[in-house]
């Protein structure tokens, strides 16, 4: 590989970076004024409970399944609410995928429904097994500033409103800059042929292995798994798959709780059958 090729990929890389970095930092801006409200609105009980959780977490980005952890936790959500938020959440997917214009980008659209209607009829289902839950009744003021960092600081408005979405920002950038330029870099090696045929040679096996990097707690997991998409290398099955079981960092956060490690458990297999399951379905549906 030349030096004029790796710049090539190092440029196109940058360019895609930073279209999702103005993506993100604008989002998260807009999305730091409603925590609160959106934070007493994850409280609802009964069917209200995993609607909600799979619309909320449709919101990408990586604070949406962090506050329903941290929620779950202090006893003001449902097992299956919790398994719908996570079930229907994609960390920074969405944004990558509709940053990278191209004649792939209107799948987010069925992947988003199937996202919401899988997370909404699996949370209905796991609160209908698991029906004696201890959950209160009132969320109270010191949850209301949840979001992706623990130690947020909720006095602070400039960090609230533009330092922490910058920071953010910045760390997917370079989570997206890497990715972008590693898989640039692989394919320019291999030869794009090459690295396509490989893909095709294993195409039956994409939903288990997007479904076990959808399980890394972090925002390159989402993020490697979108590109992967968008080069053609995974089919729309196995992007399924990948991103039903991601939820960035909400399965940390649960399983930093040694009372919990059961419950954290059970929703993490749960996350991890209902993705290959219906990653397979789809692929089966629509085609490897």
């Amino acid at each position: 590989m030349t030096w004029e090729i790796a710049k090539d990929v190092l440029l196109d890389s940058l360019k895609d970076s930073a279209i999702v970095f103005a993506f993100i930092f604008l989002f998260h801006v807009i999305l730091a004024f409603f925590e609160d409200k959106i934070a007493k609105v994850m409280t609802k009980k009964g069917i209200n409970g995993p609607l909600i959780g799979s619309l909320f977490g449709l919101i990408p980005q990586c604070g949406t399944s962090v506050l329903a952890a941290d929620l779950y936790l202090k006893k003001y959500l449902t097992l299956g609410t919790l398994t719908a938020v996570f079930l229907s959440c994609s960390d920074e997917a969405l944004i990558v995928l509709l940053s990278s214009p191209s004649h792939k980008t209107l799948m987010v659209i069925p992947l988003v429904i199937l996202k919401f209607c899988i997370g909404f009829l699996c949370g209905i289902l796991v609160d209908l097994i698991y029906k004696k839950q201890d959950v209160v009744e009132e969320v109270t003021e010191e949850l209301v500033d949840v979001t992706c960092e623990e130690h947020h600081h909720k006095d602070n408005k400039i960090h609230k409103y533009l330092i922490h979405p910058l920071v953010h920002a910045l760390e997917l950038f370079v989570y997206v800059f890497i990715i972008n330029t590693s898989l640039g870099l692989i394919i320019a090696s291999v030869g794009e042929e090459n690295f396509a045929n490989f893909m095709v040679s294993n195409k039956y096996f994409a939903p288990l292995f997007t479904s076990a990097v959808g399980l890394i707690p972090n925002c390159a997991s989402s993020v490697l798994i979108s590109k992967l998409f968008m080069n053609g290398s995974i089919p729309f099955g196995a992007l399924l798959s990948g991103l039903l079981v991601n939820s960035g960092l909400g399965f940390t956060i649960l399983f930093k709780n040694k009372n919990a490690i059961k419950p954290s458990l059970i929703v993490l297999g749960i996350c991890f059958v209902v993705s290959v399951v219906f990653g397979y379905i789809t692929c089966l549906i629509i085609g490897f």
